[in-house]
Protein backbone atom coordinates (compact mmCIF):
# COMPACT_ATOMS: atom_id res chain seq x y z
CA UNK A 1 0.00 0.00 0.00
CA UNK A 2 2.95 2.73 0.62
CA UNK A 3 4.14 2.40 -3.08
CA UNK A 4 0.51 2.78 -4.27
CA UNK A 5 -0.01 5.69 -2.28
CA UNK A 6 3.58 7.36 -3.55
CA UNK A 7 2.57 6.05 -7.22
CA UNK A 8 -0.87 8.27 -6.61
CA UNK A 9 1.16 11.23 -5.05
CA UNK A 10 3.76 11.12 -8.08
CA UNK A 11 1.02 11.23 -10.58
CA UNK A 12 -1.44 12.96 -8.95
CA UNK A 13 -1.56 15.31 -12.07
CA UNK A 14 -3.00 12.32 -14.35
CA UNK A 15 -5.46 11.82 -11.71
CA UNK A 16 -6.50 15.53 -11.57
CA UNK A 17 -6.70 15.59 -15.32
CA UNK A 18 -9.24 12.41 -15.69
CA UNK A 19 -11.01 14.01 -13.52
CA UNK A 20 -11.30 17.51 -15.29
CA UNK A 21 -11.94 15.59 -18.55
CA UNK A 22 -14.92 13.42 -17.04
CA UNK A 23 -16.55 16.74 -15.95
CA UNK A 24 -15.88 18.82 -19.09
CA UNK A 25 -17.62 15.81 -21.18
CA UNK A 26 -20.26 15.96 -19.10
CA UNK A 27 -21.00 19.73 -19.35
CA UNK A 28 -20.70 19.24 -22.92
CA UNK A 29 -23.39 16.32 -22.90
CA UNK A 30 -25.72 18.52 -21.03
CA UNK A 31 -25.45 21.80 -22.87
CA UNK A 32 -25.87 19.62 -26.16
CA UNK A 33 -28.58 17.13 -24.77
CA UNK A 34 -26.58 14.45 -25.62
CA UNK A 35 -27.63 11.03 -24.25
CA UNK A 36 -25.92 9.74 -20.68
CA UNK A 37 -25.50 6.33 -21.89
CA UNK A 38 -23.35 7.39 -23.94
CA UNK A 39 -21.19 9.49 -22.13
CA UNK A 40 -21.75 6.87 -19.42
CA UNK A 41 -20.16 3.68 -21.91
CA UNK A 42 -17.84 6.38 -23.44
CA UNK A 43 -16.52 6.88 -20.12
CA UNK A 44 -16.05 3.22 -18.90
CA UNK A 45 -14.16 2.94 -22.44
CA UNK A 46 -11.83 5.83 -21.25
CA UNK A 47 -11.21 4.26 -18.37
CA UNK A 48 -10.65 1.35 -18.95
CA UNK A 49 -7.72 2.10 -21.35
CA UNK A 50 -6.33 4.35 -18.94
CA UNK A 51 -6.24 2.10 -16.12
CA UNK A 52 -4.66 -0.25 -18.60
CA UNK A 53 -1.97 2.60 -19.00
CA UNK A 54 -1.69 3.37 -15.72
CA UNK A 55 -1.45 -0.81 -14.67
CA UNK A 56 1.08 -0.64 -17.15
CA UNK A 57 3.22 2.60 -15.49
CA UNK A 58 3.14 1.17 -11.73
CA UNK A 59 4.03 -2.12 -12.79
CA UNK A 60 7.38 0.18 -14.35
CA UNK A 61 7.34 2.19 -11.08
CA UNK A 62 7.20 -0.27 -8.51
CA UNK A 63 10.22 -2.02 -10.55
CA UNK A 64 12.40 1.02 -10.60
CA UNK A 65 11.35 1.17 -6.95
CA UNK A 66 12.64 -2.57 -6.35
CA UNK A 67 15.60 -1.75 -8.19
CA UNK A 68 16.42 1.56 -5.85
CA UNK A 69 15.78 -1.00 -2.87
CA UNK A 70 18.48 -3.74 -4.47
CA UNK A 71 21.47 -1.33 -4.39
CA UNK A 72 20.96 -1.14 -0.86
CA UNK A 73 20.96 -5.16 -0.23
CA UNK A 74 23.35 -5.86 -3.93
CA UNK A 75 26.73 -5.14 -5.09
CA UNK A 76 26.23 -2.24 -7.63
CA UNK A 77 27.83 -4.40 -10.43
CA UNK A 78 25.17 -6.74 -10.25
CA UNK A 79 22.22 -3.55 -10.37
CA UNK A 80 24.14 -2.00 -13.38
CA UNK A 81 22.70 -5.49 -15.25
CA UNK A 82 19.30 -4.49 -14.95
CA UNK A 83 17.47 -3.64 -17.66
CA UNK A 84 15.99 -0.19 -17.88
CA UNK A 85 15.21 0.83 -21.37
CA UNK A 86 13.54 4.70 -20.33
CA UNK A 87 15.29 8.17 -20.49
CA UNK A 88 15.77 8.11 -16.94
CA UNK A 89 16.42 4.62 -16.75
CA UNK A 90 19.56 4.99 -19.16
CA UNK A 91 20.60 8.04 -17.38
CA UNK A 92 20.88 5.95 -14.28
CA UNK A 93 22.76 3.27 -15.77
CA UNK A 94 25.61 5.81 -16.54
CA UNK A 95 25.50 7.66 -13.47
CA UNK A 96 25.61 4.31 -11.53
CA UNK A 97 29.08 3.51 -14.03
CA UNK A 98 30.53 6.82 -12.87
CA UNK A 99 30.08 5.93 -9.03
CA UNK A 100 31.11 2.33 -10.06
CA UNK A 101 34.34 3.60 -11.91
CA UNK A 102 35.02 6.57 -8.77
CA UNK A 103 34.39 3.45 -6.28
CA UNK A 104 37.06 1.11 -8.47
CA UNK A 105 40.04 4.06 -8.81
CA UNK A 106 39.33 5.16 -4.89
CA UNK A 107 40.06 0.93 -3.63
CA UNK A 108 42.83 1.20 -6.22
CA UNK A 109 44.07 4.59 -4.67
CA UNK A 110 43.89 3.13 -1.21
CA UNK A 111 45.49 0.04 -2.24
CA UNK A 112 48.18 2.02 -3.36
CA UNK A 113 48.79 4.21 -0.86
CA UNK A 114 48.84 0.96 1.65
CA UNK A 115 51.18 -0.63 -0.38
CA UNK A 116 53.50 2.39 0.09
CA UNK A 117 52.70 2.38 3.80
CA UNK A 118 53.53 -0.90 4.36
CA UNK A 119 57.08 -0.81 2.01
CA UNK A 120 58.09 1.94 4.20
CA UNK A 121 57.01 0.96 7.62
CA UNK A 122 58.97 -2.59 6.58
CA UNK A 123 61.48 -0.45 5.45
CA UNK A 124 61.39 1.72 8.91
CA UNK A 125 61.33 -1.44 10.72
CA UNK A 126 64.94 -2.45 9.75
CA UNK A 127 66.16 0.86 9.90
CA UNK A 128 65.26 1.57 13.36
CA UNK A 129 66.83 -2.37 14.76
CA UNK A 130 70.05 -1.04 13.50
CA UNK A 131 70.33 1.06 16.62
CA UNK A 132 68.61 -1.30 18.91
CA UNK A 133 71.04 -3.72 17.98
CA UNK A 134 73.66 -1.33 18.36
CA UNK A 135 72.50 -0.50 21.79
CA UNK A 136 72.51 -4.20 22.77
CA UNK A 137 75.92 -4.68 21.78
CA UNK A 138 77.16 -1.57 23.54
CA UNK A 139 75.16 -2.61 27.10
CA UNK A 140 77.21 -5.98 26.51
CA UNK A 141 80.50 -4.28 26.98
CA UNK A 142 82.38 -4.06 30.40
CA UNK A 143 82.90 -0.36 29.79
CA UNK A 144 79.25 1.27 29.16
CA UNK A 145 79.27 4.97 26.80
CA UNK A 146 76.58 7.03 27.46
CA UNK A 147 77.63 9.02 24.46
CA UNK A 148 77.25 6.37 22.19
CA UNK A 149 74.31 5.19 23.82
CA UNK A 150 72.52 8.92 23.38
CA UNK A 151 73.65 8.74 19.74
CA UNK A 152 71.93 5.44 19.08
CA UNK A 153 68.80 6.84 21.22
CA UNK A 154 69.30 9.84 18.96
CA UNK A 155 68.58 8.11 15.84
CA UNK A 156 65.80 6.21 17.27
CA UNK A 157 64.10 9.10 17.77
CA UNK A 158 64.82 10.55 14.66
CA UNK A 159 63.19 7.83 12.91
CA UNK A 160 60.19 7.81 15.06
CA UNK A 161 59.81 11.75 14.06
CA UNK A 162 60.23 10.56 10.75
CA UNK A 163 57.26 8.12 10.51
CA UNK A 164 54.60 10.41 12.34
CA UNK A 165 55.88 13.06 10.14
CA UNK A 166 55.35 10.37 7.29
CA UNK A 167 51.49 10.13 8.47
CA UNK A 168 50.94 13.68 8.84
CA UNK A 169 51.93 14.21 5.40
CA UNK A 170 49.77 12.05 4.22
CA UNK A 171 46.65 12.83 6.14
CA UNK A 172 43.39 14.84 5.12
CA UNK A 173 43.98 17.86 7.20
CA UNK A 174 48.06 19.18 8.27
CA UNK A 175 48.33 21.28 11.51
CA UNK A 176 50.31 24.50 9.41
CA UNK A 177 50.67 27.58 11.28
CA UNK A 178 52.44 30.43 9.55
CA UNK A 179 53.84 33.12 11.23
CA UNK A 180 56.62 35.39 11.48
CA UNK A 181 59.57 32.66 12.09
CA UNK A 182 62.93 33.84 13.27
CA UNK A 183 65.59 31.56 11.15
CA UNK A 184 68.20 31.48 13.41
CA UNK A 185 66.11 30.75 16.44
CA UNK A 186 64.82 27.81 14.45
CA UNK A 187 68.77 26.61 13.58
CA UNK A 188 69.61 26.95 17.19
CA UNK A 189 66.93 24.70 17.85
CA UNK A 190 68.68 22.04 15.33
CA UNK A 191 72.27 22.37 16.37
CA UNK A 192 70.69 21.83 20.05
CA UNK A 193 68.93 18.55 19.36
CA UNK A 194 72.30 17.28 17.61
CA UNK A 195 75.17 18.95 20.34
CA UNK A 196 75.74 15.93 21.58
CA UNK A 197 76.82 14.29 18.21
CA UNK A 198 78.64 16.65 17.49
CA UNK A 199 80.58 16.76 20.21
CA UNK A 200 81.13 12.98 20.21
CA UNK A 201 82.43 12.73 16.67
CA UNK A 202 84.52 15.78 16.86
CA UNK A 203 82.68 17.82 14.18
CA UNK A 204 82.94 21.59 14.04
CA UNK A 205 80.35 24.04 12.83
CA UNK A 206 80.40 27.10 11.66
CA UNK A 207 77.23 29.21 11.98
CA UNK A 208 76.80 32.54 10.59
CA UNK A 209 74.15 33.96 11.59
CA UNK A 210 71.32 34.99 8.93
CA UNK A 211 69.22 37.79 10.58
CA UNK A 212 66.51 36.96 8.49
CA UNK A 213 62.21 36.42 9.43
CA UNK A 214 60.33 34.48 7.21
CA UNK A 215 56.97 33.36 7.28
CA UNK A 216 56.50 29.94 7.54
CA UNK A 217 55.78 27.34 9.93
CA UNK A 218 58.17 26.72 13.18
CA UNK A 219 57.56 23.28 13.50
CA UNK A 220 57.78 21.89 9.92
CA UNK A 221 60.76 23.79 9.39
CA UNK A 222 62.52 22.72 12.42
CA UNK A 223 62.30 19.47 11.10
CA UNK A 224 63.30 20.18 7.47
CA UNK A 225 66.42 21.97 9.15
CA UNK A 226 67.17 18.57 11.78
CA UNK A 227 66.77 16.19 8.52
CA UNK A 228 69.34 18.38 6.83
CA UNK A 229 71.74 18.85 9.84
CA UNK A 230 70.89 15.24 10.52
CA UNK A 231 71.96 14.24 6.45
CA UNK A 232 75.28 16.32 6.75
CA UNK A 233 76.48 14.75 10.46
CA UNK A 234 75.27 11.25 8.70
CA UNK A 235 78.06 11.52 5.81
CA UNK A 236 80.50 13.72 7.57
CA UNK A 237 83.51 11.29 8.51
CA UNK A 238 85.05 12.69 12.31
CA UNK A 239 86.60 16.07 12.69
CA UNK A 240 84.80 17.49 9.84
CA UNK A 241 83.28 20.36 9.21
CA UNK A 242 79.54 21.20 8.56
CA UNK A 243 78.80 25.06 7.91
CA UNK A 244 75.39 27.15 8.28
CA UNK A 245 75.05 30.52 6.77
CA UNK A 246 72.82 32.63 4.03
CA UNK A 247 73.82 33.80 0.66
CA UNK A 248 71.96 35.05 -1.73
CA UNK A 249 70.14 37.22 1.29
CA UNK A 250 67.01 34.37 1.15
CA UNK A 251 69.02 31.46 0.53
CA UNK A 252 69.76 29.53 3.34
CA UNK A 253 73.59 27.01 2.93
CA UNK A 254 73.74 23.61 4.95
CA UNK A 255 76.81 22.95 3.65
CA UNK A 256 79.11 19.64 4.90
CA UNK A 257 82.46 17.94 3.88
CA UNK A 258 81.26 14.79 3.72
CA UNK A 259 81.59 12.12 1.13
CA UNK A 260 79.17 13.66 -1.06
CA UNK A 261 76.87 12.73 -3.59
CA UNK A 262 77.46 11.29 -7.03
CA UNK A 263 76.46 12.98 -10.13
CA UNK A 264 73.94 10.64 -11.12
CA UNK A 265 72.10 10.27 -7.83
CA UNK A 266 71.62 13.63 -7.58
CA UNK A 267 68.33 14.83 -9.84
CA UNK A 268 66.85 11.54 -7.80
CA UNK A 269 67.63 12.07 -4.18
CA UNK A 270 64.15 13.85 -2.97
CA UNK A 271 62.74 10.32 -4.52
CA UNK A 272 60.86 8.32 -1.74
CA UNK A 273 62.74 5.65 -1.20
CA UNK A 274 65.23 6.33 -3.05
CA UNK A 275 68.77 5.85 -1.26
CA UNK A 276 71.25 6.55 -3.46
CA UNK A 277 74.90 4.97 -4.05
CA UNK A 278 76.51 6.25 -0.81
CA UNK A 279 72.99 5.63 0.88
CA UNK A 280 73.00 1.69 -0.07
CA UNK A 281 76.70 1.31 0.88
CA UNK A 282 76.24 2.71 4.32
CA UNK A 283 72.84 1.36 4.73
CA UNK A 284 71.97 4.17 6.91
CA UNK A 285 69.57 5.51 4.68
CA UNK A 286 65.96 5.48 4.59
CA UNK A 287 65.17 7.67 1.68
CA UNK A 288 62.27 9.26 2.85
CA UNK A 289 64.15 12.17 4.21
CA UNK A 290 64.89 14.53 1.56
CA UNK A 291 61.46 12.87 -0.05
CA UNK A 292 59.24 14.51 3.34
CA UNK A 293 61.83 17.66 3.34
CA UNK A 294 60.85 18.24 -0.47
CA UNK A 295 57.11 17.72 0.01
CA UNK A 296 57.30 19.92 3.08
CA UNK A 297 59.11 22.69 1.66
CA UNK A 298 56.18 22.88 -1.68
CA UNK A 299 53.83 23.53 1.73
CA UNK A 300 56.09 26.50 2.59
CA UNK A 301 56.63 28.30 -0.10
CA UNK A 302 60.52 27.70 0.00
CA UNK A 303 62.73 26.12 -2.56
CA UNK A 304 65.17 23.10 -1.94
CA UNK A 305 68.38 21.92 -4.19
CA UNK A 306 71.49 19.99 -3.82
CA UNK A 307 75.20 20.50 -4.94
CA UNK A 308 77.69 17.99 -4.49
CA UNK A 309 81.04 16.75 -5.07
CA UNK A 310 82.01 13.03 -4.31
CA UNK A 311 84.65 13.14 -1.40
CA UNK A 312 84.49 16.82 -1.40
CA UNK A 313 81.17 18.45 -0.52
CA UNK A 314 77.69 18.96 -0.28
CA UNK A 315 75.42 21.50 -0.42
CA UNK A 316 72.08 22.11 0.41
CA UNK A 317 69.86 25.44 -0.62
CA UNK A 318 66.90 26.32 1.19
CA UNK A 319 65.44 29.70 -0.42
CA UNK A 320 62.46 31.29 1.17
CA UNK A 321 60.51 33.31 -1.00
CA UNK A 322 58.40 35.42 1.87
CA UNK A 323 61.61 36.72 4.26
CA UNK A 324 62.76 39.90 4.70
CA UNK A 325 65.99 40.61 7.05
CA UNK A 326 66.65 42.41 10.10
CA UNK A 327 69.48 44.67 11.47
CA UNK A 328 71.12 43.79 14.80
Amino acid sequence: MKILFWYCKDHCYWLLFLTVIFFTLSILCFLYQIDIEILFYGTLLCLFFFLVLIGTDFYRYKKRHDQRILIKTEAIDQVMDLHDSTLPGIEYQVLLKKIERARLEAIDQNEEQFKQHMDYFTLWIHQVKLPISAMQLLLEEDHLSKEKLKSQLLRINQYTDMVLAYLRMNASQTDYVFKETDLDETIRQSIRYFSSEFITRNISLIFKETHLFVLSDEKWLVFVIEQLLSNALKYTKPYGQIKIYLQKDRELVIEDNGIGIQASDIPRVFEKGYTGFNGRQDKKASGLGLYLCKEICKKLSCQISIESQVESYTKVFLTFEQSYKTVR
